[in-house]
């Protein structure tokens, strides 16, 4: 299983000054990194991975901390990353049982590929900030099964 993520509230981007990697969390958004921590408690991480945007980074660095593991930062999983790097990592051995945080673009560009592929969902996916979807290969290449876990939002 690979656990895609994608990253928490941040702030709008029209009212950010600085480059859009370095545009932070809001408050809502490192709620829902703490969210994150307890939804993905009970499932065998063993590596996280993600795009280097500040907000991406923000949101798994909870959930790291809490499993002690590093947070491995990859430009597979950045803002102009393609839905083929992504699906190299999913399909990847090694990263089984990986997180992987990255931006709501990809993962549109990811479930695309993955339903022309053959996956089968009971409806369209959907990826709101702070979700995540369980990819499953039951032991193959190609994803076989996506189930989905809506962001939690502790207060």
């Amino acid at each position: 299983m690979v656990y895609l993520v994608r990253h928490a509230h941040a702030g709008s981007k029209a009212e950010w000054d600085g480059p859009d990697l370095a545009r932070p969390l809001s408050e809502t958004g490192r709620r829902q990194a703490a969210g994150l921590v307890a939804r993905l408690r009970h499932y065998p991480v063993r590596r996280i991975l993600s795009s280097p945007a500040d907000r991406c980074l923000q949101t798994v660095q909870p959930l790291a901390r809490v499993l002690g593991l590093a947070v491995e930062q990859t430009d597979v999983l950045g803002v102009d990353a393609t839905a083929d790097g992504v699906l190299e990592l999913v399909a990847d051995p090694a990263l089984r049982h990986a997180v992987l945080c990255t931006h709501g673009e990809l993962i549109g560009q990811v479930f695309d590929r993955l339903i022309g592929d053959g996956l089968d969902l009971p409806g369209r996916p959907r990826w709101p900030k702070g979700s995540t979807w369980v990819l499953d290969r039951h032991g193959g290449a190609r994803v076989a099964a996506a189930s989905y876990l809506e962001p939690l939002v502790p207060h």
